[in-house]
C-alpha cells in the first residue's frame, strides 16, 4: 500500500472521540501518508454534517448507507458509545473492514467475544483504542522494565458529561489496567475494590487493589469528579523506582539500590520524598539532598496519532496490532471483575450503587 493506493478509512461517530480520529486521519492524509479519509458516519444528522464540513468528507447516517455508497473501504475507527460497539464493529467486519475500536472494547465479555470471533472468521484486524499504550513516556519506561513488584496509579479528572454510559472503571481506570497488565505479564489472583457514584448514576470514583500471581501488587485510583487533572503511574522494581506522568510525557527514574531491603513503610516514605522532589523540579527548584533523580529522555508525540499510525501499519502489514483485540478483552475482563468487587463491597457496607 503506497501513496498511489492509500488505505481508505471511515470514522463511525462524530462526537468528541470521533472528531479527534477524523482530525488525525486528515492530518496524516495532508502530510502525504498513504491514507485517505473518505467518510464520517453518525445518525445525528447535524453532528455528521458539521464534521463533514470541517474535515471535507461525505457524511452518512448509517454504516449500511456508507458501505453502499463508498466503494473500496479498507478500515474504520469505531467511536460510538460503548453499548453500540458490537453492532458497529460487526457490521464493518462482516463487510471486510479492519477496525480500531475505542476503549473499552465492549460493555460485556459476551459482546467482546462475539466481535473477536467474527474478526477471526473474516480474518480482520481488531485494535482497541488504549491510546496510553502509545504515550511516549510509557514506551520509554518499557526499556527499563525488570520484574515490577508494586504499581501505584492515579487518574483523576474533572467532571464532564461525556462517557457517562459507562462507570469510571470502564471510562478512565481501564487505561491503567491495560498498561499494568501489559507490563506485569502475570495472571490476576485477587481483586479488592471500593467505589461510589457521586454526580452520575454510575460509579464515579474507585480505589482498587490487584494482586498478581508473580507477587506484584497494583493500587489504582480513578475519579471523574476531581478538582484537578492527574494522570500518573509509579512503580517499584528491584533496585529501581520509575514515575510516569502521562500528561507531561515525563519519565523520572531513581536507583534505589541503597534502599534494597527497606520495609514497606520506609519505601512509602521514600516514594513521598521522590514525589515532592518531582514537584520541586517541575517548579524549577532542586531535588532534596541524597536523591539522585534522572529524567529519562522521551521523544514527544501525540498518543492518538501514534495509535492510529500503528493501526494503519498493522492493516497494511496484516500483522497483530500493538493493542490487540485480546488485549482489549483482558483489560475489559479485569475491569468487570473490579466492578463486581465494588458491587460486593457496597452490598457488605449497605450502600446503594
Amino acid at each position: 500500500m503506497n501513496a498511489a493506493n492509500p488505505l481508505r478509512v471511515a470514522v463511525v461517530g462524530a462526537g468528541a472521540f470521533g472528531r479527534n480520529h477524523l482530525r488525525v486521519y486528515k492530518e496524516l492524509e495532508q502530510a502525504g501518508e498513504p491514507v485517505r479519509l473518505v467518510a464520517v458516519i453518525d445518525p445525528d444528522a447535524a453532528a455528521a454534517a458539521d464534521a463533514a464540513t470541517k474535515f471535507g468528507v461525505p457524511a452518512f447516517g448509517s454504516i449500511a448507507e456508507c458501505l453502499a455508497k463508498s466503494a473500496g473501504l479498507d478500515a474504520a475507527s469505531v467511536c460510538v458509545p460503548t453499548v453500540h460497539h458490537r453492532a458497529a464493529a460487526e457490521e464493518l467486519i462482516a463487510a471486510g473492514l479492519d477496525v480500531l475500536i475505542e476503549k473499552p472494547l465492549a460493555p460485556s465479555l459476551e459482546d467482546a467475544d462475539s466481535i473477536l470471533a467474527l474478526a477471526a472468521k473474516h480474518q480482520r484486524i481488531v485494535q482497541v483504542g488504549h491510546l496510553e499504550r502509545f504515550n511516549p513516556a510509557v514506551t520509554a519506561a518499557r526499556r527499563y522494565l525488570n520484574q515490577p513488584m508494586f504499581f501505584e496509579s492515579h487518574r483523576l479528572s474533572v467532571f464532564t458529561p461525556r462517557s457517562l454510559d459507562v462507570d469510571v472503571v470502564l471510562d478512565l481506570m481501564i487505561h491503567d489496567l491495560d498498561i499494568v497488565l501489559s507490563l506485569v505479564g502475570s495472571p490476576v489472583t485477587e481483586v479488592r475494590a471500593v467505589g461510589l457514584p457521586v454526580l452520575s448514576p454510575k460509579v464515579d470514583i474507585a480505589n482498587v487493589r490487584v494482586e498478581f500471581e508473580s507477587g506484584c501488587v497494583a493500587n489504582f485510583t480513578a475519579s471523574r469528579v476531581s478538582t484537578e487533572r492527574v494522570r500518573k503511574l509509579r512503580f517499584f522494581q528491584p533496585h529501581q523506582y520509575l514515575s510516569i506522568d502521562f500528561a507531561r510525557q515525563d519519565l523520572l527514574m531513581i536507583d534505589v539500590t541503597a534502599a534494597a531491603g527497606m520495609d514497606p513503610a520506609k519505601l512509602a516514605a521514600m516514594a513521598e520524598m521522590i514525589q515532592a522532589s518531582q514537584q520541586l523540579q517541575a517548579s524549577g527548584g532542586h531535588p532534596s539532598a541524597g536523591l539522585s533523580l534522572s529524567k529519562v529522555p522521551v521523544e514527544p508525540g501525540e498518543p492518538l496519532r501514534l495509535e492510529i499510525v500503528s493501526f494503519l501499519d498493522a492493516v497494511r502489514r496484516r500483522s497483530v496490532p500493538v493493542v490487540s483485540g485480546e488485549d482489549g478483552r483482558a483489560a475489559l475482563k479485569l475491569a468487570l471483575e473490579i466492578n463486581a468487587a465494588i458491587s460486593a463491597h457496597a452490598q457488605r457496607a449497605g450502600l446503594t450503587i
